[in-house]
């Protein structure tokens, strides 16, 4: 089974995350996929607006940490790091259908989105910080940005869940609809995206993008280099070990633990 579906309905892609069983967490090679797609998709004139959503129950919970523990990021390139800029630099619309489970990335990769239409049942959460580890997707920068340092702060510093009803309030979703018209509204907002002249709908991203486009790119940036370093420390170890012990766990309380363990 293909983790990645695509489909095409005229000027509209359609992508799926399609990893039910697991609530479409994301594995190394869904990243380079998905990657791959959106770097693809943007030199593609036929290709007018991205409609993304996920199968199952969830729209994506983060990342897959049993594969993510075999494919350590580095402080370089990875392939988080390649759909993070291809995302950036994406000038086309993506509109996001999110149901059930969105998660760390799941959350953090929606502030890339143009339209996020959020169903009744979907559960946001930035939990980085419970694995000891930091945000990214360049959100250190662009949810301050967005919804107010104190706010972010309390979404990346205390990393509790929070519903669609709060992420509506707070800006990061466009609008609250019921889980069975979830898709249906998503997908009547691309078609009339599709219908809009594509010179000037991608122009009026770009324009809107580019104040804060080099912000995403260094932040981005400092949070991969923290992120492969913080990856390594005995905190995150602990942090993964009591994950799949079902454990609370006992963390590190000096503050120098980002050294590997």
């Amino acid at each position: 089974m293909t983790d990645i579906v695509t489909e095409r309905s005229g000027s509209i892609l359609r992508v799926q995350f399609n990893r039910p069983a697991k609530k479409n967490a994301m594995t190394f090679a869904m990243y380079n996929t998905m990657a791959d797609l959106f770097n693809t998709t943007a030199n593609d004139d036929s290709v007018r607006v991205v409609l993304w959503h996920g199968a199952g129950d969830s729209f994506c919970a983060g990342n897959d940490l049993e594969d993510f523990l075999k494919n350590p990021i580095g402080p370089s390139d990875s392939p988080q790091s390649r759909l993070i800029n291809a995302l950036i630099n994406f000038d086309k619309p993506i509109v996001a259908a999110v149901h059930g489970a969105a998660i760390g990335g799941g959350t953090t990769m929606l502030t890339h989105c143009d339209f996020v239409y959020a169903g009744e049942s979907a559960k946001f959460q930035i939990p980085f910080i419970n694995l000891a580890l930091v945000p990214e997707f360049g959100t250190s920068y662009s949810i301050p940005a967005r919804i107010g340092y104190l706010r972010a702060a309390e979404l990346i510093q205390l990393g509790q869940p929070f519903d669609a009803q709060r992420a509506t309030e707070l800006g990061l979703v466009t609008r609250v609809v019921p889980d069975q018209k979830l898709l249906a509204t998503a997908t009547e907002t691309a078609q009339k995206l599709a219908e809009k002249p594509a010179g000037a709908l991608q122009a009026c991203k770009r324009l809107m993008r580019e104040p804060v486009r080099h912000q995403l790119e260094k932040a981005a940036k400092l949070e991969n280099e923290e992120y492969s370093v913080r990856l390594r420390s005995a905190d995150t170890k602990e942090a993964i070990t009591a994950f799949f012990e079902k454990r609370k766990p006992a963390f590190n309380r000096k503050t120098d633990s980002a050294t590997a363990a």
